[in-house]
């Protein structure tokens, strides 16, 4: 059976602390581009990765999150992604079909159809948007502030790590709900982009805030009605102080906690209580079966222009490692994809 080579990014080392590029290793391997007789699996070539913060705790020697099996040394990387389907030996998916769902970090990937999510029915938008506004952060942003945050017009809207993958759609979906919203975000040219290019009513630079409960106080007088928790530590502490009551706090992320030994402790939960807060944490995979529904809400927002995305592509394997290490230093602007081949 003949083999092709297959480079692949591999786990050296687990993390402890923040990721580094030494972490990881570019390696070559081989692949046989015939499914073996008698497989159900389908083989993938990888045309897009998508880099995400929660990959982080994937990478540590200890439990994973629920639901997600963390990384072992030698082995490739896996995350979501976009691919083409080379070959397949499940009745759901046939030859040329582009899809998205779970691969490996490697060109090639043979996978059990379950890691699979989606077929891509819409190809007039980029493939690469499936690693993004389509993909699990677009529904991560979509679930999580209509389904958990309950918007209602009027209400006044704060997102942390607002110029992410996730973040810079939640205050597009505010704005298009007749929402206030603020975002904060790591540099001048990030706030610039909040401003100028997503919509947001305000946004400021939280490294150039001593006094994050003075800041918050500055753009929300009123109070937060949403809260949409991207980073967690002292950013949810500030905005506990400046809820409003009956406020909701929808719990996306914590990227300020994934690289910590001791995360950082939370003070002002007393708050909960007293303006009778609604904080809840929630899973994207518990939404996948409004998928359909988010595309028909997405999908002509996008081609008539009333949202738009921003994405940080580096192109290659060799790329990979700086790519997502990047995340945890604030280098990407916007959604961070990698690019393999472009079909």
């Amino acid at each position: 059976m003949a083999e092709v080579k297959n480079n692949q990014v591999i786990l050296k080392d687990y993390v402890v602390d923040f990721p580094k590029e030494s972490d990881m290793d570019l390696v070559e391997g081989t692949i046989a581009q015939k499914l073996p007789e008698g497989s159900n699996e389908v083989l993938l070539k990888n045309l897009y990765l998508s880099c995400d913060p929660y990959m982080r705790m994937l990478m540590s020697k200890t439990e994973g999150p629920e639901g997600f099996q963390t990384y072992s040394t030698g082995s490739p990387l896996t995350g979501y992604g976009v691919a083409k389907v080379l070959e397949s030996g499940h009745p759901d998916y046939k030859k040329g079909d582009l899809v998205w769902g779970f691969t490996r970090w490697e060109e090639y990937s043979l996978v059990p159809a379950s890691m699979i999510l989606f077929k891509i029915e819409h190809t007039d938008v980029p493939l690469s948007y499936y690693t993004g506004i389509l993909g699990m952060p677009g529904m991560t942003a979509y679930a999580g502030f209509f389904e958990v945050g309950l918007p209602k017009e009027g209400d006044k809207v704060f997102v942390s790590a607002a110029s992410g993958a996730v973040g810079q759609l939640v205050g597009q979906f505010a704005k298009l709900s007749g929402c206030y919203v603020v975002g904060s975000a790591g540099s001048k040219d990030k706030v610039d982009l909040l401003k100028n290019k997503f919509g947001f009513d305000d946004a400021f630079n939280y490294k150039e805030e001593p006094d994050l409960n003075a800041a918050l106080k500055r753009y929300f007088p009123e109070g937060i009605d949403i809260y949409f928790e991207n980073v967690g530590g002292k950013t949810l502490d500030a905005v506990l102080l400046n809820m409003r009551v009956h406020g909701r706090i929808v719990v996306c992320g914590m990227v300020s906690q994934y690289n910590l030994a001791q995360p950082e402790g939370v003070t002002n939960l007393q708050h909960l209580i007293i303006k009778r807060i609604r904080m809840q944490g929630f899973n994207v995979t518990d939404y996948y079966h409004q998928y359909p529904k988010f595309l028909e809400y997405i999908v002509p927002k996008i081609k008539e222009g009333k949202i738009v995305y921003v994405e940080d592509i580096v192109e290659g394997l060799e790329k990979a490692a700086q790519a997502l290490v990047g995340l945890f230093s604030g280098r990407n602007v916007g959604k961070q994809v990698i690019v393999l081949a472009h079909e």
